[in-house]
This record gives structure tokens, sequence and C-alpha cells, in this order.
């Protein structure tokens, strides 16, 4: 063989063990996302990769509904009063300011609403939120809260995935990926008229998660409730006898495909979508049906009214939705206009958005409280930070992540109590502070999950809700 031939040939050795060691490579990698997964990428499309699971622990908490305040109302108007910010208003803040705020700010600012005491806790809370108020005995109100990202962007995603800074799964993706659902017919996660700002469908996404994980968003924010529902759920042309026969064929000739082929879990991913979307067709339409609700339920959340109205109709269908063990649900006020937003007109911008929430916030408890579903559904309301006790202007309160309120109910949380402090004036957490880790720990350890063990292996390394942080609030639980 000539010097020639023989540079040839090795360079065709190169070629193509190069693409044998590189195919062989992927597979392992492949093989090692799936394991990671808690199962196998075998050659076989998983049955039901939604299936209830078992938690790591005894679980205080079966579902989940978050009322999501988008905008960040204000802990010091709410349910964080604080005296001396009204003995002090107008004067300098006689404390240090952020290094990085979000606007310029000015001196104090008193809130403009009263505080009153209600039930045998004898919680304070604000004039805004009469009827929440009358469930004060029931909540639990962290009043430590904190994050580090002053933007709506960033503050969004951190509170909904835990990172500002890349695409992470999302809370209810990974309450999904840990405990499946226990309705095959619906979605374990399902989202009510979510915002489309602000990190859009990062804040309900699966990112690197398994594709059933992900939220089923049911309208968006700049739709009206009344018209939020799941489109084209029933084909008019094709009966559900020939779909079934029709996904039974395309089922055959995948599973053929997944034989002869490398495991393909987008594929597996996309035909379970497709199967549940069939099952759907015979459970959804009843869900969303309201009109089966009695006119004393359509007080009760207010979907006569027309103030308050839309967010009624998200809380009752939050109900209808847990109530058939949807695992989470999300519902979303956000008005596109004022939200809870207020660097300005906080007194008119802040009576609006409580008024619209106050009256189905308390029908929903008192709803799942007499339905014996509060005792193991978690409660949580908030938004993604708060708001400064220092003035924007005239009338309105700059972004606060340092130091706001969330509160939880059911679901195993102890009642009537307030957890942390923030300081005298309300900026910064200072006592028991509950980071966002710490609040997601939380969560995962009322739904039976330990957030360490929460693991999923993508592109290397372990991945979990609460990155290398988080410690559970075990002070707060019964």
């Amino acid at each position: 063989m000539s010097p020639i031939q023989q540079l040839h040939s090795r360079r065709r050795l190169l070629q193509t063990t190069a693409v044998g060691f590189g195919h062989v490579a992927l597979h392992a990698l492949m093989q090692d996302e799936a394991r990671a997964a808690g199962g196998s990428l075998s050659r076989s499309i998983a049955a039901d990769p939604l299936a209830a699971r078992v938690p790591h622990f005894a679980a205080r908490a079966r579902r989940i509904v978050f009322l999501f305040m988008k905008g960040g109302p204000s802990h010091v108007d709410t349910f964080d009063p604080k005296p001396l910010l009204t003995r002090d208003h107008g004067s300098p803040p006689p404390f240090d300011l952020p290094r990085v705020t979000f606007a310029a700010q000015g001196n104090l600012l008193k809130s403009p609403w009263k505080f009153h005491r209600y039930g045998e806790s004898g919680l304070p809370v604000s004039e805004l939120f009469p009827h929440v108020a009358r469930h004060v005995d029931d909540l639990c109100i962290l009043r430590s809260v904190h994050g580090t990202n002053p933007a709506h962007g960033g503050a969004l995603l951190k509170l909904h995935t835990g990172s500002d800074q890349f695409v992470r799964p999302s809370l209810g993706a990974w309450v999904t990926y840990g405990l499946g659902t226990e309705n095959s017919n619906l979605p374990a996660f399902v989202t009510i008229c979510p915002t489309l700002a602000h990190g859009g469908v990062n804040n309900w996404g699966a990112a690197f998660l398994p594709a059933y994980c992900q939220g089923t968003p049911i309208g968006n924010a700049s739709i009206g409730a009344v018209n939020s529902t799941v489109k084209h759920i029933r084909n008019p042309r094709i009966d559900m006898a020939l779909q079934r026969k029709q996904l039974d064929l395309l089922r055959a000739m995948n599973q053929r495909h997944l034989e002869l082929s490398d495991a393909d879990q987008a594929l597996e991913g996309r035909l379970n979508s497709f199967e549940l979307a069939f099952r759907m067709q015979s459970t959804m339409p009843e869900v969303q049906d309201l009109t089966q609700e009695s006119e004393a339920t359509h007080k009760l959340y207010g979907t006569d009214d027309p103030v308050t109205q839309d967010f009624g109709r998200q809380c009752l269908m939050a109900r209808r939705f847990l109530e058939r063990d949807v695992r989470f649900v999300q519902v979303t006020h956000s008005d596109s206009e004022v939200q809870w937003d207020q660097h300005s007109n906080l007194y008119l911008g802040h009576t609006k958005n409580a008024a619209e929430v106050d009256k189905p916030i308390a029908g929903l408890l008192t709803d799942l409280k007499s339905r014996g579903l509060l005792e193991d559904t978690l409660v949580l309301w908030g938004g993604e930070f708060g708001r400064t006790p220092t003035a924007q202007g005239t009338d309105g309160r700059d972004h606060n992540p340092h130091g706001f309120t969330m509160w939880m109910a059911g679901g195993g949380v102890k009642t009537g109590m307030a957890y942390g402090a923030t300081d005298d004036y309300g900026y910064y957490a200072v006592e028991n502070k509950m980071h966002i880790h710490d609040l997601h720990a939380t969560i995962l350890h009322l739904m039976g999950l330990d957030h360490e063990r929460t693991t999923f292996r993508y592109a290397g390394r372990d991945f979990r809700l609460t990155d290398v942080a988080g410690v559970v609030a075990k002070d707060i639980l019964c």
C-alpha cells in the first residue's frame, strides 16, 4: 500500500470510528437522562407517566392552589401594619436604602388604610381585605419573605422557577414531576388566565423536565375569565370511537418505530399528550361548565357582581379542578392597565385590585373548608415582591424584594399566626427570614417531597427547584 493509500485509510478509519463513538456516547447520555427521569427510556411508550407517585414522606397537602397577584401588592398596606411608618410619615427614611433600587425613592409614606384585628388570633388586616379578614384564623401570614430581583421579569421567574437568570422548570412542573396526578383525565398542572408578560410561558413551563410536567394554560390575562376555556376540546367532525381507532393505529406505528430505533423522549411525550387530550374530551367540558353551580355558590364567589365576576370565575373554576384532584392550580390576577404595580395612584390602584379579589378569595376559602378540602389543600397567596415604605412621587411605592408578605392556608400549616417580621418600617426582612428558596422548600415539604432529593439530571449536573439552598420553615408546620 502506497503512503497516499495508507493516509487515506487512516483518515477513513478516523471518520467512521468517530461517528460510531459519537453514536455510543449519545446513546449513553440519553440513557443517563432517562434514569434521572425516574425510569428508563426503553423502546416502549410509557403507559401513564402522570400516574400518582409515592411521596418521600407523609404529605400534609395533596394539592396546591396559588393565588398570584401580579405586580407586587404592598405588604405595609395589606397584612403587615407599621405604626412607626404612620408616626414618621413624610420624614426621610432612618435606614440605608439598598445599593440598587428600581426607581428613585423619597420620604416615608404612611398607609392610607387602617388596620383592624380579627378573629381569636387578633391578627391585623387592612381595610382593603374585609372578607379575607374574616378568615384570619385560617391563615399563616408569612411576613419575612424576600428575594433578590427588583424587576418584575426576574422576580416573577424567581418566584415561579427559583431562578431569575436561566430557564428552569416551574414550581408546578416540579410538583407534577415528583407526585404525578390522581386524575388521569385532566392535566396535573393548570394555570388559569396566566400573564404572558415577564417570563410568560416560562413561569408555568417544564424546561428540561419531561414534557408532561408543563402547565396547561386556560386563557390568559388579556382574556376575560368567561372566555377562558380549553379550545377545540371536542372534534365536531369525528366521533370519539373513530378518534380512538386513529390513536390506537398511531400508537402501534410509533411503538414499532421505537422498537427499531433508540428511545425518543419527545415522541413519547407527544403521544402521551394525544392520549390525555382524548380523555379530556369527556371531562374538561364538565369542569368548565359553571352553570352546574348553585346560585348561592355564585354569590359566594362574587360571579354575580361585575367587580368580582372575573376573578370569582377563576377561583370557582380552580375549586372545580381541585376537587377533581388536579395537583397544582394557579389563578392569576393581572390587570394590564393597573395590576398591583402602583408606582403612583396607590390608593386608587390598590382599592380597585383588592375589591376585585377579596370576596372571591374569601369565597374559595369558605368553599374549600365546607367541602373538607382545605385540610389537604395548600392555599398560597402573594405577588412577586412587595412595595417600599418610602414614597415614589407623592402617592406611589416602588418595588421591594427585600421584605414582603405572602400567606398560606390549609395543607398542614399552622393557623391564626404571623411568621417572621420586617423591620419597624417594613423595608427589610429581619426575623425568621424566608428566602424564595425557603418558601419553595417548605411548599415541597408540605407536599411530601424532600427538596434536596427532588432532582433531575440535565447537562451533566443535578438540578432542583431550590438550587443549592432552601430551608424548610418547620415552625409553621402543624
